[in-house]
């Protein structure tokens, strides 16, 4: 069945769905980000320190910041990427520095600035094996493909792509997992006009959906639009 919200359309196979997707309605908390004096270290350089920061259901929140301020760590954090070496941090119910985080990883969508896509593999091909891992009906995979305007790309290798055609991809991949937590690093970077719309209207979705954004940018303007507010990142602390 396909339902549309916010313009966008949501690809659900209730049946298709793994057991924790299947239960968000009851087990997703209100609070989705709860940052508690957080520093993440490498080496004996802090790339964040003490952090706090707190996002709740329904929100996206602008991060902005000086090249080197610490935006991606932010994100990789958030995405249970990186550990934080201090500091409590809870993402989607789960604790950072327990095996707990694993579970809640399926349900973030994380698009960097550089596109995680096998380049030896087809579009298609890369929405398919991320559709086998969640459980996902394969065919929402070129459905998703279609709707940010690849169709036509869907056998081509990603390699092959120009940079612009892998964010897209990036994009469907987040329109078919649907994610609780949205976490983007300068979303609008080689995107066309057409595409800069995808991208408000995947935000205003996740949100409206009880889920919650973070956009990383530069584009303060295009962000802020977005935005239900922001917050600024330097030397690894937000204000």
């Amino acid at each position: 069945m396909i339902r549309t919200h916010v313009g966008i359309p949501v690809f659900r196979d209730e049946g298709s769905r793994t057991p924790v997707r299947t239960l968000l309605a009851v087990d997703t908390p209100q609070t989705l980000i709860d940052l508690d004096a957080v520093s993440v270290r490498a080496g004996s350089v802090h790339i964040l320190r003490d952090v706090a920061l707190e996002v709740n259901a329904g929100e996206a929140v602008g991060v902005f910041g000086a090249n080197g301020a610490g935006k991606t760590t932010l994100l990789r954090l958030l995405a249970t990427l990186v550990p934080p070496s201090a500091g409590t941090a809870t993402i989607l119910g789960a604790r950072l520095d327990r095996e707990e985080r694993y579970d809640v990883r399926p349900r973030i969508g994380y698009v960097g600035h550089v596109p995680g896509l096998y380049p030896e593999m087809t579009l298609a091909e890369n929405l398919a094996f991320t559709a086998d891992a969640r459980g996902i009906n394969r065919e929402a995979s070129r459905d998703a493909l279609e709707r940010v305007g690849l169709g036509g790309a869907a056998d081509r290798l990603a390699d092959r792509c120009s940079h612009g055609m892998q964010r897209r991809a990036e994009f469907a991949r987040v329109l078919m997992t649907q994610p609780d937590l949205l976490l983007l690093d300068e979303p609008h970077s080689a995107l066309d006009a057409d595409a800069v719309d995808l991208v408000e209207a995947l935000v205003a979705r996740t949100s409206s959906n009880g889920g919650a954004a973070i956009l990383v940018s530069h584009d303060r303007g295009r962000v802020a639009s977005m935005a239900t507010r922001t917050v600024e990142i330097a030397r690894g602390t937000i204000s």
